[in-house]
């Protein structure tokens, strides 16, 4: 006697299908979710930075990390020391956006702020946690200095964050610009290398890199200006 071979039914098969469809289409909406909200929080970091600095202006007339008077406004530990070609007062954020140089203006523009009480964060200078980071943990920084040496790129500072994803950094120049990262006023600087150790990111380049879906796995260094 021949003994009934079991098996799955073809509609078996069919829900197991769709049960691995919906899951898969679950981790896909979540991973679009988390992207979305990164772009949002990101896109704020630009714009929150952007209001320190007009806020601080309206307060003492002056720029934060540029204020001659910064010690008597805000309490702070110092003012800045003059960079060569530039000078403290000038109306003018000097230094590289991701300076870790403490007398730098770039640098203390995030002391001055938060003493101002304008935004959160550590006024120690040198705690680990006095720069701020994004949501990706690259660095977020200021200048009034050029991000790019070649290309034309107007503005009088500069918001810069680095360590950002491909995909994300062309979702933030869609919302905020012209859906081109080498044009407008939300440029792409250049790659972050993935085996970097500092999430620092690149402090200026030549010009702007227009960066497209087969780059959506790397990490950029991203700059608004205003």
């Amino acid at each position: 006697m021949r003994s009934k071979q079991s098996g799955f039914t073809l509609v078996e098969i069919a829900i197991v299908l769709v049960i691995i469809g919906l899951l898969l289409g679950g981790v896909l909406k979540g991973q679009e979710l988390i992207n979305s909200a990164k772009v949002k929080n990101m896109i704020g970091d630009f714009r929150t930075t952007s209001t320190f600095v007009y806020a601080y202006q309206d307060r003492f007339r002056a720029l934060p990390g540029d204020d001659l008077g910064a010690v008597a406004h805000v309490g702070a530990a110092a003012a800045a020391t003059a960079i060569a070609g530039s000078a403290v007062g000038d109306g003018r954020i000097n230094g590289a956006w991701n300076s870790a140089v403490n007398t730098n203006e770039s640098f203390l523009f995030w002391e001055q702020v938060r003493r101002a009480g304008l935004a959160s964060g550590t006024t120690d200078l040198a705690s680990p946690d006095y720069l701020p980071r994004n949501a990706d943990g690259g660095l977020l920084g200021i200048t009034g200095d050029r991000v790019l040496t070649t290309d034309v790129f107007p503005g009088t500072f500069y918001v810069c964050s680095a360590g950002i994803q491909g995909r994300i950094a062309r979702q933030i120049d869609t919302t905020m610009d012209d859906g081109n990262t080498s044009t407008g006023t939300v440029r792409v600087i250049g790659t972050v290398p993935e085996n970097e150790a500092s999430p620092a990111g690149l402090s200026t380049a030549a010009t702007g890199t227009n960066i497209t879906v087969n780059d959506d796995a790397k990490r950029f260094t991203v700059c608004v200006a205003y």
